[in-house]
């Protein structure tokens, strides 16, 4: 059975309360990954949704003979998008439910619950002289509410929309402290729910990267030829959290996660700018303790940290300046461990593709004065299209498929080599850990100097690599305290160059130097992580082509991620100590004691010990010919990172497979109802903020959303399918059709005000 992954990284938009549609397309992709771990657990499978998934997969387990495996291990948000995305990475990581999110959308996300208490009217009479435009917005006949708004909600939306018109004006009508209520709300109702096992695997790490914006910025300073530097302010901000897949899985602390949604979704003009002395409020008022309160303001905000201006901050909407934050995403690929094929996917979530979140007038007329200012503040930079982005991955899609021709290309040499220097090795199938340390240096030395004049290039491209994952580490560790990164720099290649690593007696002519040797083995992290990645690859394909059962591979998979794993640890700040920290903020004045300090801090040389032993249990683990031809691999490695790493530019061999980019958006989900968001959501009246003023909007527009996202996430899992392989026709439209009655069954009880809804979609479904 060909086992294969398909690794979902879900970009979610901003969208005001177009939110609500998308937290039906979230709870979607929460119930498909709940999905796919129950298949691969054997447990029994769910009544809603979630079952049809389980079905999809049987399906094409039983009809293409491809085990499939659904992970989102990548989330990324702005906004209304940025709040969906935290609560569904928070679900992912920690095995709760995502059900409570839904009761805040539909009970909370009212016009009525946001106005702060000190902006809404007092009474009838308050700021009467608004009651006439009120009245125009909300009666007048033939107007917005008469001709877009179902008779049965008229007098609902007719009677909020003069509350909010008569709301405080020139102040943010929506309270900043109700709204933390709301969101910590939600993530105790989460907590509350019986916990289930993670919907990721055991070393397969987490991310969530929302944005954020500083309106008053903060002073960022640029090198140049001339003058030498300058200084610009710079508001954007990405707020990062991981969960690195090792138990206990812990994404974030319940403020900060809180922290992080108030302040992507703060829409300039509704909410007030956040502070963080905001959320201190609404914590001491529910008398909730925030331990980790000054390590993730340090962490998420070093500049103002260090400055102290963090209690000046306003932060403001992220959609502002990164209403699509595919930046970070495609960053968080280099770290994702790899075991078998991998098809991954950017699924980005757009609501109203090509729709305006502030509507200022049509497209065709000239724009007015007003028109242009507040478009260019508001509009233009939210709106930016994404081709830069799709750009970026499909150049980095281009480097990966021309890597693996090159592998699959040199592959009989390098085992042909391997098999010259070791096909008489009468312990080549029994390895020990003396053996195998042995056996790599070996292997090494043949592949440099079967690279011949090449090696020069690796070596110092290798080189160059260390020092500036040391510069990186050296800075990580120091913190708010991090030494200016040129002058670092510097100091460590003056200090490199003192040790004679770059001259040709020390990476030349096939060979390094006993110097250059030792320095690699004390400082280079990077090529282990690299090899353990690549071994994890090269077990999906041995299994693919030499199976053996349920579970034949899973000893030697566990060892060979448990040892990543140690090796990665390695790679976060809290893995390091006192003495560390003190040597990285003093590295440009003393660089020796610096890498001393790290070396001491890392062992490698031990890690290289324990990691050999875990590898011997792996190897250990397989029958011999599977065994054999992952020794191979293990000591061919050098021959392949030679040939790739300069390809890369240092990347290395993480997750080895182009990336491929899917959209959802109303548009894209035809099978019910043609027409696009116009035709289906309620949220996208009054410039985006129609969901707001009703709670039959926001039921509609949440049923739409599971509906939309249930079409689109049958057609990504089944566009998984390797080619030439297939389900029988009409296997997919009987699944669609199941799945979305399967939806309206489930929710036809809890959505009480769009009964009319319910009868018209039976109808469109068939």
């Amino acid at each position: 059975m060909r086992e294969k992954e398909l690794r979902l990284a879900l970009i979610c938009y901003g969208g005001i309360s177009l939110a609500v549609y998308m937290h039906g397309i979230t709870k979607e992709a929460w119930r498909l990954a709940r999905a796919s771990r129950g298949f691969h657990d054997h447990s029994e499978p769910a009544a809603s949704s979630q079952g049809i998934y389980r079905e999809l997969l049987e399906a094409i387990e039983e009809e293409c003979g491809v085990k499939l495996r659904v992970l989102i291990d990548i989330v990324a948000g702005a906004s209304a998008g940025g709040i969906n995305g935290i609560y569904l990475a928070h679900a992912i990581a920690s095995g709760k439910s995502l059900e409570p999110l839904t009761d805040l959308w539909l009970e909370k996300a009212d016009v009525d619950m946001l106005l702060a208490p000190d902006k809404r009217p007092i009474g009838r009479f308050t700021k009467f002289w608004a009651t006439p435009i009120a009245w125009m917005a909300a009666r007048r006949r033939g107007g917005m509410v008469e001709t877009t708004v179902d008779p049965d909600t008229q007098d609902e939306v007719s009677g909020k929309l003069s509350r909010f018109v008569r709301a405080k004006w020139f102040q943010p009508p929506f309270g900043g402290v109700g709204f933390d209520h709301l969101l910590l709300d939600a993530f105790e109702a989460i907590e509350a729910t019986k916990a289930s096992p993670p919907l990721l695997p055991e070393g397969q790490p987490l991310d969530l990267f929302v944005t954020v914006t500083d309106f008053h910025g903060y002073p960022q300073q640029l090198r140049l030829n001339s003058p030498p530097e300058i200084t610009e302010t710079e508001h954007r901000i990405t707020l990062g959290f991981r969960d690195a897949g090792r138990s206990p899985r812990i994404l974030g602390g319940i403020p900060a996660l809180t922290f992080a949604a108030r302040a992507t979704a703060s829409f300039p003009g509704a909410f007030p700018p956040f502070t963080v002395a905001e959320l201190d409020e609404a914590l001491a008022e529910r008398d909730t303790a925030w331990p980790e309160r000054e390590s993730f303001l340090a962490r998420a905000f070093p500049r103002q940290h260090a400055a102290g201006t963090i209690d000046r901050m306003a932060l403001i909407d992220g959609s502002v300046l990164a209403n699509a934050p595919f930046g970070p995403a495609i960053d968080a690929l280099k770290s994702r461990p790899a075991r078998r094929e991998v098809d991954r996917r950017f699924v980005y979530i757009d609501p109203k593709p090509g729709m305006r979140s502030i509507g200022m007038g049509s497209g065709d007329e000239a724009p007015g004065f007003f028109r242009t200012i507040f478009g260019a503040l508001s509009d233009i930079p939210r709106e930016q299209p994404i081709a830069d982005n799709l750009e970026a991955i499909e150049g980095r899609s281009r480097r990966i498929r021309r890597m693996q021709r090159i592998i699959e290309a040199i592959r009989p040499e390098v085992e042909a080599s391997i098999d010259r220097v070791f096909g008489r090795t009468l312990f080549l199938n029994r390895p020990t850990e003396a053996r195998l340390s042995a056996w790599r240096q070996k292997a090494q030395n043949e592949a440099a100097a079967q690279a011949g004049y090449a090696f020069a290039s690796y070596g110092h491209l290798k080189l160059s690599g260390i020092v500036e994952d040391i510069v990186a580490t050296l800075t990580m560790i120091a913190g708010d305290e991090a030494p200016d990164e040129r002058r670092l720099r510097s100091a460590l290649w003056a200090h490199v160059r003192t040790l004679e690593l770059e001259g040709p007696d020390a990476l030349g002519g096939g060979h390094a130097s006993e110097a250059a040797i030792a320095f690699f083995r004390t400082h280079d992290l990077q090529f282990r992580i690299r090899r353990l990645r690549f071994l994890l690859r090269r077990i999906g394909q041995i299994e693919e082509s030499e199976p053996l059962g349920q579970d034949g591979y899973d000893a030697a998979h566990d060892a060979i991620v448990e040892t990543l794993g140690d090796h990665l640890e390695r790679q976060r700040r809290d893995y390091y100590g006192k003495a560390a920290r003190e040597a990285a903020i003093g590295a440009p004045d003393d660089p020796a004691a610096a890498l001393a300090a790290l070396a001491g801090a890392r062992r490698l040389k031990q890690a290289d010990e324990t990691a050999e032993a875990a590898l011997v249990r792996a190897f250990s683990a397989l029958p011999k010919a599977p065994r054999r031809t992952l020794i191979l691999a293990y000591l061919g490695f050098p021959f392949y990172d030679i040939a790739t790493l300069p390809l890369l530019q240092g990347e290395g061999l993480d997750e080895f497979d182009p990336v491929k980019v899917d959209r959802i958006a109303p548009e894209d989900a035809p099978s019910i109802r043609e027409g696009g968001a116009e035709a289906c959501l309620r949220g996208i009246e009054f410039n985006s903020f129609g969901a707001f003023f009703s709670r039959a909007y926001r039921e509609n527009d949440y049923l739409w959303g599971r509906l939309h996202g249930a079409e689109r996430f049958v057609d990504i899992v089944i566009s998984a399918i390797p080619e030439g392989k297939s389900l029988p026709p009409g296997r997919v439209s009987t699944l669609k059709t199941r799945i979305f009655r399967r939806i309206l069954d489930e929710e036809r009880d809890r959505l009480t005000h769009i009964g009319a809804l319910f009868d018209t979609l039976e109808s469109e479904i068939g």
